[in-house]
């Protein structure tokens, strides 16, 4: 499999004068730092895992969009990198997940916050597929965003929504799910602190994102790692917006947020991509609005068992 990695300019974290939570009590985030694209190419070397390193040039067009993302050229020695199943797993000790780590001293030591977005070829979470994954790591840094796009294995009849198309999707260097999970999972890895936690946000997460990821885990045969959080960004939102005063009540949408707070996005709604770029800006103002630390948006979160556990109470339902 191939991964190309490349600085893009246009990609760059917009932070803010006024900080979030996480710079404000916790100093993630690192002033007049420029993250890295982490763009996803992959096709099949040879039966082992051999992984290349390259710089691509590629041409992402979205519904009516001609935007080009210009990759700097030039090729990098083989690397082998080990197998994101061989990683070792973190042990769990009796009691709840999210009580212990939000108590803990050295949080912000431990956790990694990364913001990502999906799209799919529909609206059912076991019948439809991922086409299209993005993550950017709120520390940001180099290498701190990844994008890409994903081989469904099915037609994708809503183009209309997001603008990827069949053609889009079937050519060699685009990765199938089951290809693309060990991928996704060495760049968590690659974030991920030293003994430490991820935290995964995605708005409407839990109800939208998080089960597909489940369930495309499980139907790949490969396990989410226990070290994992989930945070749905909608709640927060919908609190927020809530106790602002205006006769007419803002909505709770990610693109309603991003004109209430007077964002410019970067790219078409509905790409995964230009979608993490503004969740990522909404998510700290929504902390900063609602004065939240660390350990509350820890205590927030959901461990892998809770969403499976809402999702079958959904299903008897």
């Amino acid at each position: 499999m191939c991964i190309s990695i490349s600085q893009v300019s246009r990609f760059r974290i917009n932070l803010f004068g006024g900080t979030s939570c996480c710079e404000r009590v916790h100093g993630w985030f690192k002033n007049n730092s420029t993250p890295k694209l982490l763009d996803i190419r992959a096709s099949s070397v040879n039966s082992k895992s051999r992984w290349v390193r390259r710089n691509v040039s590629t041409t992402t067009q979205g519904s009516g969009s001609k935007t080009k993302s210009s990759v700097l050229g030039g090729a990098v020695p083989v690397t082998r990198i080990v197998d994101a199943e061989s990683t070792t797993k973190i042990q769990q000790p009796f009691g709840n997940l999210q009580q212990r780590l939000a108590e803990n001293k050295d949080l912000s030591k431990l956790l990694t916050v990364i913001v990502s977005d999906l799209e799919t070829t529909g609206l059912h979470r076991v019948k439809e597929r991922i086409i299209e994954i993005a993550a950017q790591d709120l520390a940001g840094g180099e290498n701190s965003t990844f994008q890409s796009l994903i081989n469904p294995g099915v037609p994708i009849l809503n183009a209309s929504i997001h603008g990827i198309r069949n053609d889009m999707v079937c050519r060699p260097e685009v990765p199938r799910m089951e290809e693309m999970i060990p991928i996704f999972l060495r760049y968590v890895q690659s974030r991920q602190k030293p003994g430490g936690y991820v935290m995964i946000v995605a708005h409407n997460g839990k109800t939208f994102d998080f089960q597909f990821l489940i369930n495309e885990f499980n139907r790949c045969s490969y396990e989410i790692p226990h070290n994992w959080l989930f945070f749905d960004s909608l709640p927060l939102a919908r609190e927020s917006m809530k106790s602002v005063d205006a006769t007419v009540k803002p909505k709770a949408s990610l693109s309603a947020l991003g004109d209430y707070y007077s964002l410019t996005r970067d790219g078409e709604a509905h790409r995964a991509l230009s979608d993490v770029l503004l969740l990522s800006q909404v998510f700290q103002r929504l902390t900063i609005d609602l004065k939240l630390s660390l350990s509350d948006l820890v205590l927030r979160s959901y461990t892998t068992s809770d969403l499976i556990a809402a999702m079958a109470k959904n299903k008897k339902a």
